[in-house]
């Protein structure tokens, strides 16, 4: 029988994604460091983009998905079931929807002109991602010692709703400008952003139980 704690890759994978983290900052400092800059700033009129750089952000990224990925094994294995395969096969499941994602904001920065607007309100995204991953990693590698789905499921739970408030209000100060801006807010939240992590949740749990 395979659990987290026999599962020897478990543990390698988690230092993997450390050093990405490590290696991320090495690349483009303050990517992780400066992240809270999008919680904390008073005025997104004096909020300066951070130069990026294509392996800062890469390792990043890695980081963000590497982590939920585990997260998601750890709150869906069954027994027989917590394998390497399905770490891979769930964190290219993430990557996919995040494709989705980035392909539905295109057209709709396209459709509404909103592209010079969105470059500001990727990065205030992605770095409210790195913070509650940076959360959720510590947390990930206590449930790898502990093996335990329910409590890896009410982490997640948490670990979402802390993801959703931190951009409400965030993206509620950026993008809501009227009474019928909220409405669109409301849509948008609830069509890419709270639907893709109920499809991330159950495709997961199923490819895991097919893996």
């Amino acid at each position: 029988m395979i659990t987290p704690v026999s599962a020897a890759w478990s543990s390698w994978t988690m230092f993997l994604l450390l050093l990405c983290a490590v290696l991320s900052e090495v690349f483009q400092p303050g990517v992780i460091t400066q992240a809270h800059v999008s919680l904390f700033a008073r005025s997104d009129r004096n909020y300066k983009e951070s130069p990026t750089t294509f392996m800062g952000q890469f390792l990043v990224s890695l980081f963000r998905i590497g982590t939920l990925a585990m997260a998601l094994c750890l709150s869906l294995y069954t027994e027989g079931h917590f394998s390497l395969v399905a770490y891979i096969a769930v964190c290219g499941l993430i990557l996919a929807i995040l494709l989705v994602k980035m392909l539905c904001n295109a057209i709709l920065d396209f459709t509404f002109m909103l592209t010079r607007r969105n470059s500001v309100v990727y990065e205030h995204y992605a770095n409210i991602a790195t913070i509650v991953t940076v959360f959720l990693y510590p947390i990930t590698l206590v449930l790898l010692r502990i093996g335990s789905p329910v409590a890896g499921q009410w982490i997640l739970g948490i670990v979402s709703l802390l993801f959703i408030a931190m951009w409400v209000y965030r993206g509620g100060r950026m993008l809501i400008s009227s009474p019928m801006a909220v409405l669109y807010f409301a849509v948008y939240m609830c069509t890419l952003e709270i639907l893709p992590l109920a499809v991330l949740y159950v495709s997961s749990a199923k490819l895991i139980t097919i893996i």
